[in-house]
């Protein structure tokens, strides 16, 4: 079993001034904050739990959650196989996390390098980018060691290491990219069309292992003056080696067990 404590932080506006981590209560009370959830963890299907709640029955890998609005404070997020009974046993990974108000986040679960299941939040940039601009994040979570990133066969993002990530501000349009090994020409995933609306962040997870396979999962998040969505049809997807999108299954059930899961709180809290 894996735990430790790990935080949301925010990069508020241009200035890139960090929110204070954590929440009082009255934070707590009138402030949320954007979590989705990606399941990186190849071959397993998990049930995740927030609080002891059930949040996610059956996450399946390769799967994101629609963006859940939960408020913002402290949760104990746990991961137990698939149908465990009442989250028995040892939790395959388990972490405290303190939810930053008004942050957008995306919470993964994935292998460490080593190859050991971990969650690392990452913090989603939806500040302006010039017109006919895109942002483009590129985020290593697989059990792989450093890697550089491609676009039209041109070395952009070069020795990032699992669990970092790197972003670019480029033209909006499609793209062509791969993933190779660091300093080599071997490549451990695509090539990909990836498509980069304009004015949005396009976060792009490197996941899996050598021995299950690599993959990519795409997320797009719409900019600051843009309401959170899901994931569009066309615009996000996983890709598999021939580089064919294959849809990202959104949870609505998910979404609405947050919501209960976030009401029980706030009724606490107010009591």
């Amino acid at each position: 079993m894996t735990r430790s404590r790990t935080a949301f932080v925010l990069a508020a506006g241009a200035t890139g001034t960090l929110l204070a981590l954590g929440a009082s209560p009255a934070l707590a009370d009138n402030h949320t904050a954007t979590v989705s959830v990606l399941h990186g963890v190849p071959e397993t299907r998990v049930d995740v739990y927030a609080d002891g709640e059930r949040l996610i029955d059956d996450f399946q890998p390769g799967t994101l959650t629609d963006p859940l609005q939960l408020p913002a404070g402290e949760y104990d997020i746990a991961l137990y196989p698939a149908d465990a009974p009442d989250a028995s046993g040892d939790p395959i990974v388990s972490e405290t996390v303190d939810v930053t108000a008004d942050a957008n986040a995306t919470v993964v679960a994935h292998l460490t390098p080593e190859g050991q299941p971990a969650l690392t939040p990452f913090v989603n940039d939806t500040s302006a980018v010039p017109a006919g601009q895109a942002r483009l994040s590129v985020r290593h979570v697989a059990a792989a060691p450093a890697v550089d990133v491609r676009v039209g066969g041109e070395v952009v993002i070069d020795g990032l290491t699992n669990p970092n990530e790197e972003s670019l501000t480029v033209p909006a349009g499609t793209v062509t990219a791969d993933v190779v090994l660091a300093g080599t020409d071997t490549v451990a995933i695509g090539p990909a069309d990836l498509t980069l609306p304009e004015g949005a962040t396009t976060a792009v997870y490197a996941w899996g292992s050598q021995e299950a396979g690599y993959e990519l999962a795409v997320q797009t998040i719409p900019g600051a003056d843009s309401a959170p969505s899901g994931v569009p049809g066309g615009t996000a997807g996983l890709v598999d080696d021939e580089g064919v999108p294959a849809p990202l299954v959104a949870l609505s059930l998910a979404g609405l067990a947050a919501a209960g899961i976030a009401a029980r709180r706030l009724a606490t809290s107010r009591s």
